[in-house]
């Protein structure tokens, strides 16, 4: 019996020898060097999306925009500098401020959004956000939140969305303003730094890069870049020159407001003199 033990232990390790030996007659030779069976996945560069100039409309040039929205045939602007930071309800055809609300020098204005006829905008370094009555421009009430910069701002209908200067988008509950999620925003180099002014535009969201003329178009799944609008040439087809350092100058490409009724853009600058409707590929 403990022979036919041992010859039924040959007779198995014999049958794996073969295996093992089949196998290794179907496998490639290969070096220290061989990269045959490494997968590079292919690099997925954002299509440019163009744009038309639809409308031009004049704007404040002492206006130092950080936020832009439109909503029921008026714009509402969120300007900022310290001491000079306001809230406004603006006349779109003629530019004319209708009803501002001015804030304290301690607060520098940054990016608004309105939901559920309330407007909400953040201060920039201070932490601090201020929720207004969308009719009056009345203050309701405050908020914090944790980033340590506010930059710009949107919303899907059920969160805050804002960004803070690096590639992350906070989404908050507009009752608590408790984070509950955060979207990191990338292409295909990697994180895109500097996300400013969003704004949600077919479930898309549209935003600047700070500094540059670029308008980003955004996959709120998963953060990548989908498309990318360069709006160099607008500011010498209006004539506005490129930023100096001069102060109260033209300077960067800042804000976006989108009239969802009418599918029409709108965008500015801070101290623009103008205020544009274009079309992407909306």
């Amino acid at each position: 019996m403990k022979q036919q033990k041992k010859l039924s232990k040959r007779c198995l390790l014999l049958g794996l020898l073969l295996i093992a030996a089949c196998n290794n007659e179907n496998k490639p030779e290969t070096t220290g060097s061989d990269n045959n069976n490494i997968t590079i996945n292919p690099v997925i560069i954002a299509p440019v999306i163009s744009y038309d100039i639809v409308n031009e409309y004049p704007h404040d040039p002492t206006a130092f925009t950080e936020g832009l929205e439109y909503r029921d045939g008026f714009l509402y602007e969120s300007t900022g500098q310290y001491g000079y930071s306001d809230l406004r309800k603006v006349e779109l055809k003629t530019g004319k401020v209708l009803l501002s609300k001015n804030m304290e020098p301690q607060y520098f204005g940054e990016g608004l959004t309105i939901l559920n006829g309330k407007i909400y905008q953040l201060t920039y370094r201070e932490g601090k956000g201020f929720v207004y009555d969308l009719a009056s421009l009345k203050l309701l009430s405050t908020f914090t939140f944790s980033a340590s910069e506010g930059w710009g701002m949107t919303n899907n209908g059920q969160c805050l969305i804002y960004d803070d200067g690096t590639n992350v988008l906070h989404y908050l509950d507009p009752n608590t303003f408790k984070e509950v999620k955060q979207l990191a925003v990338t292409d295909e180099h990697g994180p895109v730094n500097e996300i400013n002014e969003p704004e949600m535009i077919h479930g898309y969201i549209y935003a600047n890069q700070w500094q540059t003329d670029y308008i980003l178009k955004i996959d709120t799944a998963t953060g990548r870049v989908t498309g990318r609008a360069d709006l160099g040439s607008l500011r010498q087809r209006a004539g506005i020159p490129q930023p100096t350092g001069r102060k109260n100058g033209p300077d960067v490409l800042n804000g976006i407001a989108y009239d969802a009724a009418t599918n029409r853009i709108f965008i500015t600058g801070k101290n623009w003199p103008k205020l544009f409707e274009i079309r992407l590929d909306n």
